[in-house]
């Protein structure tokens, strides 16, 4: 197994997931969880040592090698990191899911589509070419919606599933700008040669926009301000999904992209106001709304939030202490936050609810899941021995070397760390502390196994890295932050990693982060009733404003379809040609390309005649009263379009044209002859305005016509045909292999447009036909 194949292996058992499941059904999730445990075990076995000392593996395959486009994979230290992170997780919730969902009828989408996830993460964070990354990008963002939108009989899985895809849709088709731009900038879009031109690409007069386009692509994937509404939204997704999209996969797609392209875009005003800006504005927002609510998922998606603003910010500041900490919290939020996901499913399952002000004492009736709480817990307000106690001290020590803007950020660091505590005690004590609540339903004993195992490895994996950081500080190191430091940086650094560094300022500002937490919690009823006093978001925030959007567009499409899409040919034949003259008279203006020919040859009578003809024709069609005369003028208008082709030496398309003229006739006379009298509808003001746009179009592909004419001859397609028809194309009719082979997609277009036109007529005439059968 290589790396394309622990990317595709995940298509192809998506695919085949529905095939398992009718053999397997209960079963399914653990036998499908077998493929990301082993790409879990080959990432671990074969790559994780190499990768640690630094070596980095690529692979490419040509695909669009003109456009510089690849099928390309990349390997290093921070893509490993995600890659464990994905199919680690993945294996817990695909058994999870298999008891969770177990009533559903729909449980076989559900495997296919979090399969198709899961290998599209993969994708995106083991792609080596900015356009492979974009497709498996957008493939989250779809597979994202079908699980998003799981429920799809209620009205608010479908309401949030659209809202996710339109906000990440949105972001994806910036991001495609930007890695154009970026790919333009840098002269590839392959990853192993853009990583090494960070001073050329920040250099470049692109910098500015694909540096905003790329940040807006990474901010409404990774929920910031002021896209971060979406995520909470997307709480309506089974806890399956929630645990799996929102705390450790998809969420962290923008937060990698951005750790990948620090190396070419980091380093400038422009990215550390923007990043650090925006990430800690987004830390602060999302932690106090997670403190306002009481639902167990939307706590945790807020929590989510502000975790997310944490990273950015640190990914912004960018020194080896911040990008350190980045990564380590990274796998920190990955385990903590997937447990909580997956317990307060658990709690759900059991008790009916996940309102926390209902719940308590469940502790007694479920330990195993109060245990794996408490160590998510415990792990989420940074407590030692856990992991996340190093990711706190790391946060502490990269927010107070920022010289002047230490004061603030550490402040704000500290005020978001306090309430995070304050949400774990939360998540722990109200629904396993003191007397049973009064739940819809009264659980009886733990859960199955199926659905704590996940919550308690995950939990008890973040207690061991910790305690094997305090053990082995070398390897663990070298495994957990200098390959992913060294490719975020794009050098090569030195890191240690400890438990205790004795007493420090950072020691400190983590006591007092407790102490702050605890009187958060102590006081929560007071500030959530503050807050909600103070807190505009209901009446202006960006979930409003996304509504109005949608509403907008909502009603412009409502009017475009009554104005432009009516049903009428006649409004659709004035946008067209309306909108074609438009244009043509711009470019003629804007360009001053309009020129006349000095002399045009002299007209012979024969030509004239066969003009008096086609305009006789033409006026026979606009005052005819009858469809069958109209139809015998548009035929005199083909006749004479036939003659000039004759008198020009073309009597090869003056026979097709002939035929071609013969069989509309005949077609529209056995059509229109069973339709009802001729009446005339249009009044005259709507003549006069056809008449004008007839004679603005007439005259503006007169002078098209004219202008063209006065240029000198361009005959390189002449000679091209000429020499070629034989050689290449085999034929000595150079119309016909123009036709047929040069332009053979052209023809095949029109006798396509040909047979729908013949499949309409004979619908016409058998309806006609069955009609009258009935009468």
């Amino acid at each position: 197994m290589d790396i394309v194949a622990i990317v595709l292996s995940g298509f192809v058992l998506a695919f085949l997931s529905p095939a398992v499941y009718a053999a397997a059904r209960q079963w399914t999730g653990w036998l499908l969880a077998l493929l990301p445990a082993t790409i879990t075990l080959y990432l671990g076995l074969v790559y994780l040592q190499p990768v640690s000392v630094g070596e980095v593996f690529a692979i490419t395959y040509p695909w669009v090698a003109s456009l510089d486009v690849s099928f390309s994979f990349y390997l290093d230290g921070l893509s490993l990191t995600f890659a464990l992170i994905i199919s680690g997780i993945g294996v817990f919730i695909l058994i999870y899911a298999s008891h969770y969902l177990a009533k559903y009828r729909q449980i076989n989408h559900f495997y296919l589509y979090i399969l198709l996830f899961m290998a599209s993460m993969l994708g995106v964070v083991l792609a080596g070419n900015l356009i492979t990354l974009f497709l498996f990008w957008e493939l989250t963002s779809l597979s994202s919606y079908l699980l998003i939108g799981f429920h799809y009989n209620k009205e608010a899985s479908r309401a949030a599933a659209l809202q996710a895809l339109l906000v990440t849709g949105a972001g994806g088709l910036a991001l495609l700008a930007g890695f154009i731009l970026l790919g333009m900038a840098g002269g590839s879009f392959e990853l192993v040669t853009l990583l090494e031109q960070g001073e050329l690409v920040r250099g470049h007069s692109f910098y500015g926009p694909l540096l905003l386009l790329v940040l807006l692509g990474a901010f409404t994937k990774s929920a910031q301000f002021p896209f971060h509404f979406w995520l909470p939204g997307a709480m309506e997704a089974p806890t399956p999904v929630s645990a799996y999209l929102h705390s450790a996969t998809m969420v962290k797609a923008g937060i990698y992209l951005l750790a990948r392209l620090s190396p070419v875009l980091a380093g400038t005003t422009a990215w550390s106001t923007a990043v650090i800006g925006v990430g800690a504005l987004t830390m602060l927002l999302g932690a106090l709304i997670a403190l306002q609510q009481t639902d167990l998922k939307r706590i945790l998606a807020y929590s989510t939030v502000s975790a997310l603003g944490t990273l950015v910010m640190l990914l912004g500041i960018g020194s080896k202490t911040a990008v350190e900490a980045a990564m380590i919290f990274l796998v920190v939020h990955s385990l903590y936050k997937g447990t909580l996901f997956l317990v307060a499913g658990i709690i759900d399952h059991q008790t009916g609810t996940r309102d926390v002000t209902q719940m308590g004492g469940l502790g007694r009736l479920m330990p195993i899941t109060a245990t794996a709480t408490l160590l998510a817990g415990l792990s989420m307000a940074g407590l030692p021995p856990l992991l996340g106690f190093l990711s706190k001290e790391l946060l502490y020590e990269a927010t107070l070397a920022l010289g002047d803007y230490a004061l603030w950020l550490t402040g704000a660091v500290l005020l978001a760390n306090g309430i995070m505590v304050a949400v774990a005690l939360t998540l722990f004590t109200r629904p396993f502390m003191g007397r049973l609540g009064d739940t819809p339903r009264q659980p009886q004993r733990e859960t199955t196994v199926s659905l704590w195992l996940g919550p308690l490895l995950l939990a008890g994996l973040g207690l061991l890295l910790g305690l094997l950081v305090g053990i082995f500080p070398y390897l663990m190191s070298n495994l957990l932050a200098v390959p992913q430091v060294t490719a975020v940086l794009g050098q090569p650094v030195s890191v240690k990693l400890a438990l205790w560094h004795g007493f420090t300022p950072m020691l400190a500002l983590s006591g007092l982060t407790l102490l702050l937490g605890g009187a958060i919690y102590w006081q929560q009823a007071r500030l959530v009733d503050w807050l909600n006093r103070v807190d505009p978001a209901a009446r202006l925030g960006p979930q409003r404003l996304y509504q109005w959007s949608l509403a907008g567009l909502y009603g412009l499409a409502q009017w475009q379809t009554a104005v432009l899409q009516n049903g009428r040919l006649r409004i659709y034949l004035l946008i067209i040609l309306s909108s074609g003259a438009a244009l043509s008279g711009y470019i003629f203006w804007n360009s001053h390309a309009l020129a006349l020919p000095g002399n045009l040859p002299p007209v012979r009578f024969f030509e004239a005649a066969a003009a008096v003809v086609i305009l006789a024709g033409v006026a026979g069609v606009m005052t005819q009263r009858s469809r069958l005369g109209a139809v015998a003028s548009l035929g005199v208008v083909g006749y004479g379009v036939g003659l000039i082709y004759i008198l020009f030496g073309a009597p090869d398309l003056a026979m097709t044209q002939f035929a071609i003229e013969t069989l509309v006739v005949i077609l529209f006379m056995l059509v229109l002859y069973r339709l009802p009298h001729f009446a005339v509808l249009a009044t005259w003001p709507v003549r006069a305005r056809d008449a004008a746009v007839s004679l603005t179009v007439g005259g503006m592909f007169t002078l098209l016509v004219l202008t063209v004419a006065a240029l000198p001859p361009q005959l390189r397609l002449k000679t091209y045909f000429i020499e070629n028809s034989l050689l290449v194309a085999k034929g000595r009719n150079v119309v016909n292999v123009i036709l047929v082979d040069f332009r053979g997609l052209d023809t095949m277009g029109e006798i396509t447009v040909l047979a729908i036109a013949a499949i309409g007529v004979y619908a016409l005439l058998k309806l006609r036909l069955d009609d009258r059968k009935k009468e």
